[in-house]
């Protein structure tokens, strides 16, 4: 196994995934939330520190400067490590770092938001075809449905199909347990949609 990779690979590694979570774990919704004089989002609305209950309690700005934010947590990472290596088990790793970070920051005793955000991130900058296509698939359930939570189901389920065949095969077991992780941190929102208790997103600040 100590051969996997070279001296300087499990350097990078090392530093990739460690920088990457730590990245991951500054919860841009929170801090976000205290800098709008909002109340945090883990004690409102449906108390998930992301973009959608960052729209719902505080308008568009905040939720666009949540989002970009969430983005960027993804792709600085990513982008970072590729600087480095194209050994695709490392970039995969700190993609899943990232996105673990957001999941289970450590600067906020590890509750954090679900992860689309930073995760669509993380797949523009492994792939900008792969991000283009999650957003346009993102964008077209949404506007079937405006079920925020399905359209990000949907479109993280479906990118470990989209990929195959034109990404390194390698990639294949990061973006198949990040879509497990995914669809798990949602699993609150499947029950609801399930039982058609699940909110629709109306873009407008909750009174």
């Amino acid at each position: 196994m100590i051969s996997f990779f070279t001296v300087n690979e499990w350097i990078i590694l090392a530093i990739g995934v460690v920088s990457a979570y730590l990245i991951g774990s500054i919860s841009s919704a929170i801090l976000i939330c205290r800098l709008f004089s909002l109340p945090d989002p883990r004690l409102e609305g449906s108390k998930n520190p992301g973009t959608t209950n960052v729209l719902r309690i505080g308008g568009k700005l905040p939720a666009a400067l949540t989002l970009l934010c969430d983005v960027a947590k993804g792709v600085i990472p990513v982008l970072g490590v590729k600087f480095f290596s194209d050994n695709p088990w490392i970039i995969g790793a700190v993609m899943l770092a990232a996105v673990f970070g957001h999941l289970f920051p450590l600067f906020f005793a590890f509750k954090g938001g679900k992860g689309v955000a930073t995760t669509i991130g993380a797949l523009f900058a492994l792939s900008p075809y792969l991000g283009g296509i999650f957003i346009f698939t993102w964008l077209g359930i949404f506007a079937l449905s405006r079920y925020s939570s399905l359209s990000a189901l949907i479109a993280t389920i479906s990118m470990p199909a989209f990929a195959y065949g034109f990404l390194d095969e390698r990639y294949m077991p990061a973006l198949m347990l990040l879509a497990l992780v995914i669809v798990i941190k949602h699993k609150d929102n499947v029950v609801r949609l399930l039982t058609g208790k699940e909110t629709k997103s109306t873009f407008k600040k909750s009174a």
